[in-house]
């Protein structure tokens, strides 16, 4: 069982940067490949960025150039860097942890809203 803790998120004005966290505990964080997603009403969740347990990295088109995804397996903790935030990145953000099916856990989410 893993639980996650998502931390971060909150209010700030385009062009803005926000930082995210996501504290993981209960198993052994550094075998799990670990995403960010995020969430508009009526819209499905998406995928933003993930990075393996070895730490190879990958990001939607759409915040490639403006997001990093960050690992810390001593803290177990993942991180999403946001810069150059716009209205479009508005969404519920959530932290997934993911070693198989049947190992698949997500976090509460953290509201991020991209407004002047």
């Amino acid at each position: 069982q893993v639980q996650l803790v998502e931390s971060g998120g909150g209010l700030v004005q385009p062009g803005g940067s926000l930082s995210l966290s996501c504290a993981a505990s209960g198993s052994i964080f550094r075998l799990y490949d670990m995403g960010w997603y995020r969430q508009t009403p009526g819209k499905q969740r998406e995928l933003v960025a993930a990075i393996t347990s070895g730490g190879s990295t990958n990001y939607a088109d759409a915040v490639k150039g403006r997001f990093t995804i960050s690992r810390d397996n001593d803290k177990n903790t993942v991180y999403l860097q946001m810069n150059s935030l716009n209205a479009e990145d508005t969404a519920v953000y959530y932290c997934n942890a993911y070693f198989t099916k049947h190992y698949n856990y997500w976090g509460q989410g953290t509201q991020v809203t991209v407004s002047s």
